[in-house]
């Protein structure tokens, strides 16, 4: 059988994205699983190691555009994107907080979702890269319907035929029927009910500070987190280093890294490859499984959607 082709692209060449990117294409393990493509340069003009610039988020936002351009012609059949610097980014000019909203933005994905994934734990987010006091207002039912609708769509594809799922409320306790909070009341219940009729295994919103540990016992196989750090806290104390960033709903396949860019470190030859080793290999049993997806995706287009 033909290994897939994955991009591995670089990351913010600032930071430890260059280093791990060759050290993981280089791991035995992602060798026997596919053919691993970096994209990106290991170095740019005026770049230096951890050191937060525009030249450097140009730089990073480049290699992002080439390895979607690259999966959306079917040249590669999935990507894994090493850390990038949201401040580099905004330094660059660019509109996006992150890769999520960048490549929603290239592939011309109508709704999307992150999803951390690990064996111990499994969080999709509402919103993402969003300061926490616009949360209360970005939370609406239409979104949340959404985020559930999406994740249960998209499980079946990591093995979980009928996705259980379970929802965090905002607020401590969950609001405790409106005495900490109405955001339970006004948006997330009405959200888990309208997709509980449509047939979807839903359930809260729950407490979130016991919902994650139910969910890491076997209770549920996924859980729908309401802002990024409500998430990403709880995936990181168990499974940091191997848990793998996900973008659901695009026409290609994107994993990522659980962590950033490192910059204290960059350039020192000690970053630890092994997020990005575990993206790369997620990618790969997903383009294995895709079914067709890279034809799909160059269906899709492949049009350059470039600011």
């Amino acid at each position: 059988m033909t290994r897939p082709r994955v991009a591995i692209t670089l990351g913010d060449p600032a930071g430890i994205g260059p280093e791990i990117a060759a050290k993981a294409a280089s791991d035995p393990r992602v060798a026997a699983a596919c053919a691993p493509v970096l994209v990106g340069p290991p170095a740019a003009p005026g770049v230096r190691p951890g050191c937060v610039s525009a030249e450097a988020g140009r730089a990073a936002y480049e290699a992002v555009v080439e390895a979607v351009r690259a999966a959306m012609a079917g040249e590669v059949d999935a990507v894994a994107t090493a850390p990038i610097s949201k401040e580099a980014f905004a330094l660059a000019g660019l509109p996006w907080r992150g890769h999520t909203e960048l490549l929603a933005h290239l592939t011309g994905a109508p709704s999307v979702a992150m999803m951390f994934y690990a064996d111990a734990l499994r969080v999709v987010l509402a919103t993402i890269h969003e300061p926490l006091a616009d949360v209360p207002r970005l939370l609406t039912q239409e979104l949340l319907e959404r985020v559930i609708r999406l994740a249960a769509r998209e499980l079946p594809r990591f093995g979980f035929a009928d996705p259980k799922l379970a929802v965090c409320g905002l607020n401590p306790h969950a609001g405790e029927h409106g005495v900490l909070g109405v955001e339970e009341q006004r948006a997330i219940a009405p959200a888990i009910e309208a997709c509980r009729a449509g047939g979807i295994a839903v359930a809260g919103p729950f407490p979130a500070d016991t919902l994650f540990v139910a969910a890491a016992r076997g209770g549920f196989d996924a859980v729908i987190a309401c802002y990024h750090d409500q998430g990403l806290i709880p995936v990181k104390l168990l499974a940091f280093g191997k848990a793998v960033n996900v973008t659901l709903g695009l026409p290609i396949v994107r994993t990522s890294v659980d962590h950033g860019t490192a910059f204290d470190i960059a350039g020192r030859g000690v970053a630890d490859p092994g997020s990005l080793v575990e993206a790369v290999l997620l990618a790969a049993r997903l383009a294995a499984g895709a079914d067709g997806a890279g034809a799909a995706a160059a269906a899709a287009g492949g049009k350059d959607r470039r600011p």
